[in-house]
Formats: structure tokens, C-alpha cells, sequence
């Protein structure tokens, strides 16, 4: 598929917004864990383990930059793009460290993550005109 095709131009702004809509789900997870430990379960032994608080914190602070650079991404700028691959890689981590308290909603957000990763690498480069 061509780089300036309307599928890939059309998923970086479909990026964009998942990074909003992925930005407001994480404070709300985070606000959860911060105002209450019995919000999630966790399922059995882990080997990496940070308390609900942590978590929360963590949640909160990703989901608060990833709405700033979702905005950025929308207006398309290019800097949004280099620091929205970042944050989508990080977040795609962090999700499966949050596997024992949510498995099947981290495993969603890491497709998701995955997407938005790809949607922002393929997508054409509008700073620079092209040339002919």
C-alpha cells in the first residue's frame, strides 16, 4: 500500500484519537486504583509486583501525556508523532506488567497500542513536501 493512501493517513488520525480515548481510560484506571484497593483483583502470583497506588500514579501520569500528545497528533504535528510511538511502546509494556489485575482488558490495550504504534510510523511525512 502506498505511503500517502488514504488507509494509512485516515490511521493516523484514527492513532490520534485512540491516543485521546486511551489517555482518558488510563486516568480513570488510575484515579480507580488510587481511591480504592479493592477496584482490581489480582489474579494469582506475579513476578513483578507494585502496589494499586503505584499503579494508579503510574496510570494517571501516562494517561495525562498520552491526551497532550493525541491533541499534538490530531494537529499533526511531527514531534507528536516521534513522542506518540514512544509513549504507545511504553504504554504497550506497562499493560502487560498490569496483567494479573486486568488480563483480558491489558491484552486488548496492547493490540491497541500495537496499532497505534504502527498507524504512526507508516504514516506519510507532511512536514516535508515531496519530491517529484
Amino acid at each position: 500500500m502506498p505511503a500517502g493512501s488514504g488507509f494509512v493517513t485516515g490511521g493516523m488520525v484514527f492513532a490520534g484519537v485512540l491516543m485521546l480515548v486511551n489517555g482518558v481510560l488510563a486516568i480513570l484506571q488510575g484515579i480507580s486504583a488510587l481511591a480504592a484497593d479493592d477496584v482490581y483483583d489480582r489474579i494469582g502470583d506475579y513476578v513483578y509486583k507494585i502496589s494499586l497506588t503505584g499503579w494508579g500514579w503510574i496510570m494517571l501520569a501516562l494517561g495525562a501525556v498520552l491526551v497532550g500528545v493525541g491533541y499534538g497528533v490530531l494537529k499533526g504535528a511531527w514531534w507528536a508523532r516521534m513522542t506518540g510511538i514512544f509513549l504507545a511502546s511504553a504504554a504497550m509494556v506497562l499493560h502487560f506488567l498490569f496483567l494479573p489485575y486486568q488480563p483480558v482488558w491489558s491484552v486488548i490495550m496492547i493490540g491497541v497500542d500495537f496499532f497505534m504504534i504502527w498507524a504512526l510510523a507508516t504514516a506519510p511525512d507532511t512536514a516535508r513536501p515531496r519530491a517529484s
